[in-house]
């Protein structure tokens, strides 16, 4: 057989299993293309509920929404600070993988998105808020309609984003206007873009009703420096002003959210909208907003005070809060399953039944549909992670840490000259407080295994490798800030990001 016929050959059998493969529609009454609304919070710890027995904060919309969905109590974010976590969720990868080893880096042009791909399905795309995935560090400025990493540039038709965290009467880019002409908004930061996300439902719906749509909303609370109305203020009246602040964002972000869902009901698509809610990393170690990262509530099975903040491998870096709302297919539960950000992507696709090649070959998180039903046991795909020269490897009940240089990470005060590593049952010591890596050698060796395999293949995918050029074609941009000599922020007067 010659060469020729040999390769069409080939081509026709990778054909014919790309057909196999392809994920089917949920076999359920609700629609296998939902409208889907994307929520996430900024620097929400996991114990920042009202529904965790948080035991000042009041969070009724959120409460409700656990009430009413699917609760997961083991939500993983997709690493420990924001950027990272953004990139995940964007490509159902693990996000050194991405080109975003740390916040404030560049999504790589090459990567495979959720958006881009819902948008060949059809939907109508749009971005609401913090976007952090165009290589811009620093307070957040309005993203420019130039930006090369502008969310358009990845899937989102329609946005109202700005490069970082922002707070009230925050100053954004919108799509379609030219540079330097950018929209002052006035009040709360949540409230503005959950507004602007339900005025653009209302004419995409009154334009298109058959058409669905996808709505990401990446609120900029409770990231610090905190603003908070007064009347938000009220009920933390005995706490530090930094904590009345922050604690008042995030009751005027839940009030916002309570919105949402109200106006999901009055368009008529709450039955069949998937609304997903999260937050991108752990809480924060500042001693005046304790607790942000749970609290021993032996009320609440399971409860405790995880270990480890904001920028830390352990829990209480990555462990947030995360909640699916689908009246018409999700039944009201909570579950322990190990889930994370990794998933959004490869759930989604296989609800809506788009083709596998959607996603890269190397994808780090797997499908969610059958947790919608019943708990489907032990999670196959373990969630790796690594940042900051760290490592970590979650194994349903087990998860392993890799330390690596020197950090602020929860109780290690001080690492050893040679870190070694380190192995917890979360289940048993949810707040890692007793290494068992002595103990249980076999399994330690197991996890150890699993995880040097994944860095291999991050480490092949950080050199450009699952491409389909098998390479990177533009080298990562180095991060920047908006009022860097080569910014080509210089050109505009931006006063307000000074106080952002």
């Amino acid at each position: 057989m010659n060469h020729h016929l040999v390769s069409l050959l080939l081509r026709f059998v990778a054909a014919f299993c790309a057909i196999l493969i392809i994920p089917q529609p949920a076999a359920s009454g609700a629609s296998s293309r939902p409208h889907i609304v994307l929520v996430m919070a900024d620097d929400q710890g996991w114990g920042q509920t009202g529904y965790y027995g948080h035991p000042f904060l009041k969070t009724p919309s959120l409460d409700e929404m656990a009430r009413r969905g699917l609760r997961f109590d083991r939500f993983y974010a997709g690493g420990p600070v924001c950027s990272p976590t953004r990139a995940t969720v964007l490509t159902g990868r693990t996000h050194e993988r991405t080109g975003v080893p740390s916040h404030g880096h560049a999504l790589r042009l090459q990567e495979k998105t959720l958006p881009a791909a819902l948008a060949a399905a059809g939907y109508s795309t749009a971005h609401f808020g913090k976007w952090h995935l165009d290589g811009i560090r620093g307070p957040g400025v309005p993203i420019l309609p130039d930006d090369p990493y502008r969310p358009d540039v990845f899937g989102f038709s329609t946005w109202l984003s700005v490069t970082n965290f922002f707070d009230r009467d925050p100053l954004m880019g919108r799509s379609g206007r030219p540079a330097g002409d950018f929209e002052r908004l006035k009040g709360d930061s949540s409230e503005v873009i959950v507004a602007a996300a339900i005025r653009h439902l209302e004419q995409q719906l009154n334009r298109s009703p058959d058409q669905p749509t996808f709505t990401v909303i990446w609120f900029g609370s409770p990231h610090a420096p905190w603003q908070a109305s007064e009347q938000d203020q009220t009920a933390f009246a005995a706490l530090p002003i930094a904590a009345r602040h922050h604690y008042g964002e995030l009751v005027a972000m839940d009030r916002s959210i309570g919105r949402l869902r109200t106006a999901l009901r009055e368009l008529g698509i709450a039955e069949d909208t998937l609304l997903w809610f999260t937050s991108d990393n752990g809480g924060l170690p500042n001693a005046e907003l304790q607790p942000t990262v749970g609290q021993n509530n032996p009320e609440l099975p399971g409860m405790a005070s995880l270990r480890g903040f904001k920028g830390s491998l352990y829990e209480g870096g990555l462990r947030v809060p995360a909640i699916i709302e689908w009246p018409s297919r999700v039944q009201p539960r909570a579950t322990s399953y190990p889930a994370g950000a990794v998933d959004i992507f490869p759930t989604i696709a296989d609800l809506v039944g788009l083709p596998s090649t959607v996603l890269l070959p190397q994808v780090d998180g797997i499908s969610l549909v059958s947790l919608f039903d019943s708990e489907p046991g032990a999670r196959r795909q373990p969630l790796g992670f690594r940042c900051f020269g760290w490592g970590a490897w979650i194994d349903n009940e087990y998860k392993l840490v890799i330390p690596g240089p020197s950090r602020r990470q929860g109780r290690s005060s001080q690492m050893r000259a040679t870190p070694q590593p380190e192995l917890y049952n979360l289940v048993t010591d949810p707040a890692e407080s007793s290494n068992c890596a002595a103990e249980k050698p076999e399994r330690l060796k197991r996890l150890l295994a699993g995880y040097e395999a994944f860095s291999h293949t991050v480490d092949a995918s950080i050199r450009g490798e699952d491409y389909f050029e098998g390479h990177l074609t533009r080298p990562d941009p180095v991060p920047i800030r908006w009022n860097d000599a080569d910014s080509p922020y210089r050109q505009f007067n931006l006063p307000s990001a000074d106080k952002n």
